[in-house]
């Protein structure tokens, strides 16, 4: 009884928090006050100023601020349970072995299973995948895969085959 009473005042304080946290930072222009008992009249010409624009340095200062307000809103959400993380991304390839030939003749190879999929790859240094990754570097038990000036080292793992 007591945790659901809790929750309850702890969501209710967030979305209260979530409501007000715009109103708070909104620009706002303050209306001019009402005029006293003596009146005096104001010309009817306005003065043009003209106020500086902001640069476009400053412009993208000023979006990064407010996006990076909200990204904690974002990731932290309060609707979440408790301890939430996000799934890792799943591998798109996994290595099956590599054959490091002791003759200078032969490049070296690896298998290379393709995890969406039943897609098997013989390759060897300087071959592309089928996502436009590239392999780069072969050694005994890794393969390193390059693809967007991005570098990702696939190691042979233990992988126990029979469940």
């Amino acid at each position: 009884m007591f945790r659901f009473l809790l929750k309850s005042i702890v969501i209710a304080f967030g979305i209260g928090i979530i409501l007000i946290l715009p109103l708070l930072f909104a620009n706002t222009q303050h209306l001019p006050s009402t005029p006293s008992h003596k009146t005096t009249r104001v010309s009817t010409l306005r003065r043009t100023t003209k106020r500086p624009q902001p640069t476009k340095d400053r412009e993208a200062e000023i979006l990064f601020q407010e996006t990076e307000f909200y990204r904690t809103i974002i990731d932290n959400n309060l609707f979440r349970p408790l301890g939430w993380s996000p799934a890792r991304p799943k591998e798109p390839f996994r290595l099956i072995g590599t054959c490091i030939p002791t003759d200078g003749k032969t490049p070296p190879q690896a298998i290379i299973q393709a995890t969406q999929g039943n897609t098997t790859y013989i390759v060897a240094t300087g071959d592309p995948l089928s996502n436009g990754a590239t392999i780069t570097n072969i050694q005994s038990k890794q393969v390193t895969l390059e693809k967007s000036g991005h570098q990702r080292t696939l190691k042979l793992g233990t992988t126990t085959w029979l469940k």
